[in-house]
Parts: C-alpha cells; structure tokens; sequence
C-alpha cells in the first residue's frame, strides 16, 4: 500500500516514493531540504513564489558574477524584471528571471545551484564536526571537574575526620576534670564558683555535641551512615527530647508542647538516629524562636506512613532560599556578625539521616511568622528483628 504525504507547496497528497508533485510538478527532494533548513536556519520566501532548489542557495547574483556566468548589467536587468514580476503578483526567483529573460541556460543554472548546496553541504558537516568536538571537550573538562570536587569532598571529609577525633582527646580530660570539681573532688566550691563550673560545663557539652556532629557528617560523607532497624514508639524519643530541651525553652520563656494522638503505632526506623534528628530540628526551632512565641511537636499517622512534625513561630525562612538550609556549612545569615551561632551541618545531616530511610525532610515556611519542618516513617506492621543496614550517601 502507497505511503502519502502533503505536498509542502500546493498541499495536496502525493506518494511518498515520487520526486516530483503530480499536481504541481515540485521538485519534493529540494522541498523537504527546504523545510529542514527553515527549522535550522529560517529562510524568507517571498509569497507565492514556486519552491526551487534556488531557495537554499544564498546570494547566488553574487556568485554568478564571481563566476562570470553573466555580467553586471544583466544581473540588474533580472533584477528589475524580478521586481516587475512580484508587482504583477507572479514573483520569481532570481534564476528563474535569469532563464525568462534568456541570460542564462537551465545548466549552468543548476550548476551554479549544484556547486552551492554541496559548500553549504560541508560548510554544516564542517560546523557539526567542530561542534561535536567542543562538546567532547567540555565534556572532558567537566569530568575532571567533576573528579577534582571528589578529591577535595574525600579530603574535607578526611580532615573533619581526623580533627575532630583530635579534638575528642583534650575534650574528654576537660570534662573529666570538670566534673571532679562540681563533685567537690578537688576542696568545696562557693556558690559564686559553682555557678561558673556550669556554665564551662554547658560550654563543653555544646562543643562536644558539634565535634560528634562533624564526626558522623564526615562518615555519612563516605558512605559510612549505618542505619540500624527497628520498632520503637515515637513518644519515647519526643519524651527523651523534651527532657533535653526543657530548659533551653524555659530559658528563653518559649512555650514547648505536644501535640500526639492517643492510638500512635510504632514504626520501623533507626531510633536513636530519629532521636538526633528530632533534637536538631528542635534546637532549630528554639534558636530561631523570640520570646514568647511556640514550638510543637505534632504527628498524624495517614494510611501505613506516620508523618513527625516541628512547627515553630519563629523569624520564618525567605521562599528563595529554603533549598540552601540543608547545604553543609552553610548558614543563610554568613556574617561575620551573625545572630545565630552553629556549623551549619545540622540540618544537612539530618536531611542525610531521613534520605537513609527513604523519606525526605519537607519545609513550608512563611518569613516573620514561623516554620514547619516534617518527615514520614513507616508504620510498624509485623514483628521485625533489628536490622542494620549501610547507608551509601556520599557528599
């Protein structure tokens, strides 16, 4: 059975194994290199002139007379009879004038037309093989950018490593020490200096709190995040959470709640990491929360997915920049002078965690009234024995 397509001057249907149109005698070969060259490089055809393969050829005048096919005078002779013509809406192309007027024969026409094409021909050919090799060398450049930030994401990765086990060591006599004078181990300490051994102590609780921060953001760095299974109960580690951020939200007169149904399932998830990842966002919410304003934690259980929640009313997050949050050592306020301390590795890692169990941390955020950080955890459905499993997420 015959193929047909739309002839692409008259539009009436012609076989797709024929060379010329029946109804109007085109030449369908040169009318599809037509249309192939408009999508790459449009080409203006004036109104009701015939397609020809003249139409690919650009400046052909120009050419005729570098080639002393015809002479000055009778370029412009055609060219006036061109004109002519388009004035009695019949316009021809400018080879075709040539051949009314006699100027020239069909042969050298198709010739010059011949010779043309095939230039273009290789001019694209040429252009493409350029093309096709800045692309193979960007490419390449691309690639040993690529292989260059591997090498400097392992030696980060490294060195925060190996600092912070370095750092561990003096921490821990620090510490120590620390508690035998609380203890009175060392003679009875006055009011006055009990008061300043808890404040060194809540200082080093804090930096040894970063130091364990940047030990596991440098394991989850290569690839060494462990995710232990099991089922436990949501309630203990916002229990346990509480417990830790108590004071901290008293301190700064903010109000602290719980908002849980009664009937909550267990889920399948690694309970002390969720335990780290629910603190996190807590201090999040509690640093970035004024005076007198709330922090919830909430959950809601929606079919076989449990979703854990942090709502707060504090300073908000700009829409723009809610991506940049979860960046490692990255803090939106930068300064030198900024307000809110911390490495920015917090909600990185945690990001990191929640992707190990294969949910994802989502963020809706109004600037000046608050932020609401969540994440979704299985429901436990049948006993399970804990599993653990290694994490492959390499910064």
């Amino acid at each position: 059975m015959a193929a047909y397509i739309s002839c692409p001057n008259c539009a009436k249907p012609v076989d797709l194994q024929t060379r010329y149109c029946e109804h109007c005698g085109v030449d369908l070969v040169f009318a599809a290199a037509v249309v192939e060259r408009s999508v790459i490089s449009p080409t203006q055809v004036p109104a009701g002139v015939p397609l020809a393969p003249e139409i690919l050829v650009p400046r052909m005048g120009d050419t005729m007379l570098e080639q002393a096919i015809i002479q000055p005078e009778q370029l412009q002779l055609a060219l006036e009879y061109q004109q002519k013509r388009a004035e009695e809406g019949h316009p021809v192309l400018l080879g075709q004038a040539l051949l009314e007027l006699g100027l020239v024969t069909r042969e050298a026409l198709d010739q010059v037309i011949t010779v043309q094409i095939l230039q273009l021909q290789n001019a694209l050919n040429d252009a493409n093989h350029q093309l096709e090799q800045r692309v193979q060398e960007r490419t390449a450049d691309l690639q040993r950018a690529l292989e260059r930030l591997s090498e400097l994401n392992q030696l980060k990765s490294n060195f925060i490593a190996n600092i912070s086990h370095e750092l561990r060591t003096p921490l821990t006599h620090l510490k120590g020490y620390l508690d035998i004078l609380v203890q009175g181990g060392l003679g009875t300490m006055n009011p006055q200096q009990l008061d300043v051994l808890a404040i060194l102590q809540r200082a080093e609780a804090r930096l040894e709190r970063l130091i364990e921060d940047l030990i596991q953001f440098s394991l989850a760095s290569r690839g060494e995040l462990n995710i232990k299974l099991s089922s436990f109960h949501l309630a203990d580690i916002i229990r346990r959470t509480l417990e830790r951020s108590g004071d901290k939200a008293a301190t700064g007169a903010i109000n602290l709640s719980v908002n849980l149904p009664v009937d909550l399932p267990q889920v399948r998830a690694d309970e002390e990491k969720i335990g780290w990842v629910l603190s996190q966002l807590v201090d999040n919410a509690l640093k970035f929360t004024s005076k007198g304003g709330r922090v919830e934690i909430g959950a809601v259980l929606e079919s076989s997915l449990v979703t854990l929640a942090v709502t707060d009313t504090g300073i908000g997050i700009p829409q723009e920049r809610l991506e940049e949050i979860f960046e490692p050592f990255h803090q939106l306020d930068g300064s030198a002078t900024r307000r809110f301390g911390g490495t920015g590795l917090g909600l990185a890692m945690a990001q990191r965690i929640i992707e190990a169990h294969g949910s994802k941390i989502n963020v809706e955020s109004v600037l000046g009234l608050g932020s609401r950080f969540e994440f979704s955890l299985p429901v436990m459905k049948s006993e399970a024995q804990p599993t653990e499993v290694a994490v492959n997420h390499n910064a």
